[in-house]
């Protein structure tokens, strides 16, 4: 399949190695800076002959043969890109947030049933090798009654990180800690718990970033309509480095708690009616290079074959717009300072613009 690549900054890295991995041509880069995309060739030492644009509506028009488009751009313009690669029937791998409202997401999920094209969202941590052990669980029913689940991100962003890209915990293009870096996290765990959220009550904090307009620390409560009960705590505020990403599930007859630096480790799994099936797998660990796993390339593998199949991503538009929903009701929980009630209806990451002042940065 024809393959492009918009966005060439730092998660890009994951999807060369992606698309490479399961034999895609790629056609073109783009990204409104040349530097990024010569950086990038650089770090994945790829064919430096490849076509570049900073334009992707040129690059869609000189190669209409284009199959699949991955969007890797700064989350505000997600929505925008994805749409005009839909509308131009081409099938879009679109990373996380899918979008910064939920109208925005609503009308992406819309537009590829229209277009009969597929949509994924790259909430590729689905795919890590503890993480579908704990779904198998789930799905064998395996904890009994749900009772309540947790997701912790711990890590760290400095102002380093911040200036390397000007959109960063921005309203507008980004968001903050819940919606870059802790909204893989909270995907696993309404996923885990059975995707029916009743009511979202959150509070934001903006502790040590006054450089940002975003949230660095936030945490909520969900109650789902099965009873049990979620918490999420989000934070780039740890000291000194990135610590952990914990995902717990507590069930009636069953305790599974995943780690690591992006849930890839089983640190607890026990069980009522064990069998010989369950040795081992506490204590499992997969090694992976960066925080953001190694789940990607299972990704690409799945749209790749929901394409041949004609069928649905494994995480599809309807996944993407669950998390986002999550993280959306959180902020506007803190904006209410009141408890959310989920459908969320239209709400938008700039309705919150100047609840931390407009930052400095």
């Amino acid at each position: 399949m024809k393959y492009a690549l918009i966005g060439c900054g730092r998660i890009a890295v994951n999807h060369i190695k992606a698309f490479r991995n399961n034999g895609l041509e790629l056609v073109a880069l783009c990204d409104l800076n040349f530097e990024h995309i010569n950086i990038l060739l650089a770090k994945t030492e790829y064919d430096t002959d490849v076509q570049r644009y900073n334009d992707y509506k040129k690059m869609l028009e000189e190669h209409p043969e284009i199959e699949v488009i991955a969007i890797a751009t700064d989350s505000g313009v997600h929505a925008e890109i994805a749409l005009y690669c839909m509308n131009h029937g081409i099938n879009v791998i679109v990373e996380k947030p899918m979008a910064m409202s939920m109208q925005d997401a609503t009308k992406m999920i819309k537009t590829s049933e229209e277009k009969n094209v597929k949509l994924a969202v790259c909430h590729q941590n689905r795919f890590n090798v503890a993480v579908q052990e704990m779904r198998s669980a789930v799905e064998k029913g395996r904890f009994g009654k749900l009772s309540h689940g947790s997701i912790n991100v711990r890590w760290n962003r400095n102002k380093e990180y911040y200036e390397q890209a000007p959109w960063r915990g921005k309203w507008a293009s980004d968001g903050g800690s819940l919606m870059n870096q802790c909204i893989h996290g909270i995907d696993l765990l309404r996923w885990m718990m059975g995707d029916e959220v009743e009511e979202v009550y959150g509070v934001t904090r903006q502790q040590f970033h006054s450089y940002l307009e975003c949230e660095d620390i936030g945490m909520a409560v969900l109650k789902f309509k099965n009873g049990a009960i979620g918490t999420i705590e989000g934070t780039v505020n740890v000291y000194p480095k990135n610590l952990e990403e914990t995902l717990y599930l507590f069930g009636e007859t069953g305790t599974i708690k995943l780690g690591g630096t992006s849930c890839n480790n089983i640190d607890v799994w026990n069980f009522a009616n064990s069998d010989e099936n369950d040795r081992g797998k506490a204590g499992f660990q997969e090694a992976t290079s960066n925080v953001y796993g190694n789940g990607h390339t299972s990704l690409y593998a799945d749209v790749i074959d929901s394409i041949k199949s004609n069928r649905k991503p494994y995480v599809d538009g309807y996944a993407g717009r669950n998390a986002l929903e999550i993280v959306l009701a959180i902020y506007k929980s803190q904006l209410t300072r009141m408890p959310v009630k989920l459908p969320l209806g239209d709400f938008a990451s700039t309705e919150l613009t100047g609840m931390f002042g407009e930052g400095s940065l």
